[in-house]
């Protein structure tokens, strides 16, 4: 990378002294902050509605919709961050891929990567490819304020998943084939997925998100080894790639408890951490230096009231000598989950650890 191509870092915000990202970089907080993955989304009335009629692709592209969207759970739920409203397939349909999300399925992509003559599918994202990005966060950054907003990406292992399997997998038998099979390709796509990736999280930081999150929503499938030796340095490369903006990076992704450590590794500030592991032993895992992030079970907000308290006092005194925490579930929030259900759990933790 030459000077000229070096990433610019960036200005502090008016975000910056948020809960959410002095605990990010393991500074004091006046309370744990919160927020939780897709908490713009299907569990809202208010986004069902807006969303009516409009496909999701399409949703992702229309700045002002995406806009709305994002606010949604900030004015309801009174978050600590926002997180931008898009999907982890739209850096491949803007460079060109023919894919589309089938309701009740997801990802479905039409010409599968299965050989070295497939990648060529794979060109570089430009911002001019993704100018809707650019648009909708400076929108959303004049809305927000002093609340930072969470700019995201889908890691290349699991992009690759999508694209080679064709569409969602339990078992990843064909992007395990090649990963084991032809090794020089799988490499080859994981890094190519690493640069499209990269450029996306680039757009998003430049445009004014406070900080970045790298899904790799599937990783749980790998076994250490596979991970350490055919996806960790594809996410490496992203995180390196945006380290000199100066944001928080975030690394989550699920049944990841064997790989919290490797996932350590891979360069980010931040490690999300499923319901499947307590926030201390995850700590011991993944070794200092690091804030942690998780890691209430979703379905807990389907217990009553009680319950769902009793829980999220676990998960505290779980996480209460790390070195810096940010609440959130160990996955995404289900879509049948009782909006006033996550209100409450923001307002239990800020009550619960106010300082």
């Amino acid at each position: 990378m030459s000077a000229n191509d070096a990433p610019r870092a960036q200005q502090p915000s008016a975000a910056y002294d948020s809960a959410f990202l002095k605990a990010c970089r393991r500074e004091p907080v006046p309370h744990t902050p919160v927020w939780f993955m897709r908490q713009a989304g299907r569990s809202l009335p208010e986004y069902r509605k807006v969303r009516e009629g409009t496909a999701m692709l399409e949703s992702c592209m229309r700045p002002e919709l995406v806009t709305e969207i994002t606010l949604q759970p900030v004015r309801r739920h009174g978050v600590d961050a926002a997180i931008y409203f898009s999907d982890i397939v739209v850096p491949l349909k803007a460079i060109g891929i023919d894919l589309d999300i089938k309701p009740g399925i997801g990802p479905v992509v039409e010409h599968p990567i299965r050989t070295r003559a497939d990648l060529a599918q794979l060109r570089d994202l430009t911002p001019e490819d993704v100018s809707y990005v650019t648009e909708a966060i400076g929108l959303l950054t004049r809305e927000l304020g002093a609340t930072p907003l969470i700019g995201f990406a889908g890691a290349p292992f699991t992009l690759a998943s999508y694209l080679v399997e064709g569409g969602p997998s339990r078992t990843y038998e064909n992007a395990k084939a090649m990963m084991y099979g032809d090794p020089e390709l799988w490499a080859d796509l994981l890094d190519r997925l690493a640069d499209i990736t990269a450029a996306f999280l680039k757009v998003q930081i430049e445009a004014g998100a406070s900080a970045v999150q790298l899904f790799d929503s599937w990783a749980g499938a790998l076994a250490p080894v596979d991970y350490r030796r055919s996806v960790l340095p594809a996410s490496a490369k992203v995180f390196e790639a945006v380290a000199g903006y100066g944001v928080p990076r975030i690394h989550f992704g699920v049944g990841t408890g064997e790989l919290l450590g490797l996932m350590g590794e891979a360069g980010a500030d931040v490690v999300g951490v499923d319901w499947r592991v307590p926030m201390d032993e995850a700590a011991r895992r993944i070794g200092p230096g690091k804030a942690l992030q998780g890691n209430l079970d979703p379905t807990v907000l389907f217990a009553p009231t009680e319950a769902v308290e009793a829980k999220t006092r676990e998960v505290l005194a779980s996480a209460q000598d790390l070195e810096g925490h940010i609440f959130n579930l160990g996955h995404g929030v289900m879509p049948s989950t009782d909006p006033d259900a996550l209100t409450r759990l923001v307002e239990h933790v800020h009550a619960l650890t106010a300082r």
